[in-house]
């Protein structure tokens, strides 16, 4: 599929989480096959754009990909204000965020709240396209709950005021992550508008890739929660979508695999904030890979050096119990 001017290598994406994207995960998802990563999302408020917390969010020094960033908020002219910004730091893409359900960013309308109003969506949208020369995209849910599922409402929209490619999540703001996602919202987006339309929502194998885009005639998919802990997930889906023999990693490669990640990110924050960040990668990785000994979780968890905890990682494989097939 295109974006604007881009030509994506495949319709396998992945999709922008808060503290998960960053520029050592994006890479590596990037190296199994993701044919686009979004940063993590970056609010438009001013006083936060030079934060190193922010800049680290917008890190791609070490990628030749094609730079996609997420912006957050709820004013037109700040939101205008940071997808400049991030043009002139090197960004190819500017996607908004319509769809975050998190507690702290609807509390202050921000997300998936604004699918509440309408006219202030298309205020934004007509305010950032303005400001860049960029093809900007959209990440939008169903709507802002299951009785007010406004989703093709939002996307006419969008097509008007010329968004370049639309994400739909298959739940509405109210749903958060609970129960399962829909696809027949995504559907009749699909059949109301022309832009290309990307479907996300519960997407965590090949066979689920292939139905949803069966379903909804949707240019692509977009991976989240279903790339955590498994980031070869996209050479997974690349090759069953395109028919093409699929060899799964052995528990050897996944360990390189692992070992890399973890470096990676000791180097990219610094060895104490990436110890702390790597705990949650490493959970997520044993979650698809076997059962560890209760106390062998605790000592990774407690672990304050960088090469004590992967030690422990690399203890680990000749612990755990595996997980059936």
């Amino acid at each position: 599929m295109r974006i604007g001017p881009y030509q994506l290598p495949n319709n396998v994406l992945l999709a922008p989480m808060a503290g998960i994207t960053d520029a050592p995960f994006r890479e590596i998802c990037s190296e199994f096959g993701a044919g686009l990563t979004v940063s993590e999302m970056v609010i438009s408020n001013r006083s936060l754009q030079h934060h190193p917390k922010t800049l680290k969010k917008l890190d791609y020094s070490t990628s030749n990909n094609l730079r996609s960033v997420q912006i957050l908020g709820t004013d037109p002219t700040q939101m205008a204000e940071a997808a400049k910004l991030n043009q002139d730091r090197g960004a190819h893409i500017i996607d908004i965020n319509m769809g975050c359900p998190a507690k702290k960013v609807c509390a202050v309308a921000a997300g998936s709240a604004l699918l509440r109003d309408e006219d202030l969506v298309s205020r934004i949208l007509d305010a950032v396209i303005s400001a860049v020369n960029l093809p900007v995209t959209l990440k939008i849910r169903t709507g802002w709950d299951l009785a007010n599922r406004n989703a093709v409402n939002i996307a006419k929209i969008a097509e008007r005021c010329g968004i370049q490619a639309l994400t739909i999540h298959g739940r509405s703001r109210a749903c958060k992550f609970t129960g399962s996602a829909e696809y027949d919202t995504i559907k009749a987006v699909k059949q109301s508008v022309s832009i290309p339309i990307i479907a996300n929502g519960d997407i965590d194998n090949a066979a689920k890739a292939r139905q949803v885009l069966n379903y909804t005639g949707a240019d692509a998919v977009m991976i989240g929660r279903g790339a955590q802990g498994k980031p070869w997930i996209f050479s997974d889906l690349n090759a069953n979508l395109n028919n093409t023999e699929y060899s799964p990693l052995s528990l050897t490669e996944i360990k390189t695999v692992i070992n890399r990640h973890l470096e990676n990110l000791y180097s990219f924050y610094g060895h104490d904030c990436g110890v702390r960040i790597a705990r949650k990668h490493i959970g997520w990785y044993f979650d698809h890979l076997g059962t560890l000994p209760a106390e062998q979780k605790t000592a990774i968890n407690l672990a304050q050096q960088a090469a004590r905890q992967l030690a422990l990682v690399n203890d680990s494989f000749n612990l755990m119990t595996p997980r059936a097939a």
